[in-house]
């Protein structure tokens, strides 16, 4: 185990501060999980395993936010987050291999959901250096672009593939890739009645409008997949989409999903940027029509605290930047987005996210995201202990 950058990053506040809008208070501190060295870092998620071992999943080894050179990478500790291993790579197909979600069964088994993206050269060169030069080379054949990408969306959304891989000796060696149906960077859940469901976007066609979002189930611990139901994902004819939804089992049979919501291009008088919700009374069967919270910030992770409470933790890519979660404790119908918990708020730009929460054997909570640590360095991973002292 490296001796996690934990110790030497220090805490970034071991008192109590309060909450972003309100005075919840919470005790937290915050340190690096893993850097690269003039490598990018993005998206990550983590699991706790039966044993207790934390795993967290990301796209590593990047040049930046987007190349064609991303890792499925993962990390581990064994020590409550105090130490964590170095990287091992997960996948490492031809093209990106990006926005990684990690799941750990009851049983012991692992479950890696990722997508696979391929941008033409011409799509590429829009990232070009001070002298016109692309940045970017990696010899990709139209064999590699059929065998991993062959989901396509509109020209900007590039080609994908939606994939997922197993593990039954926690991450050791992994089971081929199967294609799945949707990509979320947000990990499968698995219910009370054993049943595994995952959502995810089945593509982004912003143009034709063709794409959904798709719930799909699996009854034998991952190995098969199937769509059972189906969502919009355009909620307007002003350029709004949803994509990254992620869901959780607030009581046995209730599903609730939260997604992220955008607009391109962009319009300063038509809002974004909030979560919206949508429920399933019959374990993800049927489902209501998303409704918009309060809640702005993007993609979602949701996760249900052994007191019965939900927490939902996002990316806050406005000023000030950073990480925050919101609290809901009846049953997903109303979010207490008055008493917002801020996590981070000292990021230097938007570039920064995608967290995900667990709750640790003290109730103690770990959030992981990806943030830019120092100035002049490209973003790693990061993670912040924190607990409310009272809860609202």
């Amino acid at each position: 185990m490296h001796v996690a950058m934990v110790i030497g990053l220090l805490v970034l506040c071991a008192a109590s501060v309060e909450g972003a809008n309100t005075g919840i208070d919470v005790e937290k501190h915050s340190f690096v999980i893993c850097k690269q060295p003039g490598r990018y870092i993005g998206w990550p998620c983590i699991a706790k395993t039966p044993s207790g071992e934390l795993l967290v999943v990301f796209s590593g080894d990047r040049d930046a936010h987007v190349c064609p050179h991303g890792k499925t990478q993962l990390v581990r500790s064994r020590d409550g987050g105090k130490t964590w291993s170095a990287p091992e790579t997960i996948n490492d197909t031809p093209l990106d291999d990006r926005d990684a979600g990690i799941a750990a069964l009851r049983d012991g088994t692992l479950l890696v959901r990722w997508f696979t993206l391929y941008v033409s050269p011409t799509g590429w060169n829009r990232h070009l250096d001070k002298k016109g030069r692309t940045r970017f080379e990696r010899k990709v054949t139209s064999e590699d672009i059929d065998r991993w990408g062959p989901v396509t969306g509109d020209k900007r959304a590039g080609r994908r593939g939606h994939w997922l891989r197993r593990s039954s000796d926690n991450g050791k060696t992994w089971e081929p890739a199967i294609r799945v149906a949707g990509t979320s960077p947000k990990p499968p859940i698995e219910l009370a009645d054993g049943r595994l469901l995952m959502i995810g976007n089945n593509c982004y066609d912003r143009v034709g409008k063709t794409s959904r979002v798709v719930v799909e189930e699996s009854t034998d611990k991952g190995r098969t997949w199937r769509v059972i139901a189906t969502l919009g994902m355009f909620p307007d004819d002003q350029g709004a989409y949803m994509g990254e939804p992620h869901i959780v089992e607030a009581t046995p049979g209730h599903i609730v999903a939260m997604i992220r919501h955008e607009r391109r291009p962009r319009n300063a008088k038509l809002h974004a940027g909030y979560l919206h919700q949508a429920d399933s009374m019959d374990g993800g069967r049927t489902w209501t029509d998303w409704r918009k919270t309060e809640i702005w910030g993007k993609p979602p992770h949701l996760l249900k605290l052994r007191d019965g409470r939900l927490l939902v933790s996002y990316g806050h890519r406005r000023r000030p930047y950073g990480q925050r979660a919101c609290i809901n404790a009846d049953g997903g119908k109303t979010w207490d987005y008055a008493h917002e918990i801020l996590i981070r708020d000292d990021a230097p730009n938007g570039d920064l996210g995608y967290p995900a929460s667990i709750q640790m054997d003290d109730d103690t909570i770990l959030t992981i995201y990806y943030q830019i640590d120092k100035p002049g360095e490209k973003p790693c991973l990061m993670g912040t202990l924190w607990k409310l002292t009272k809860a609202k």
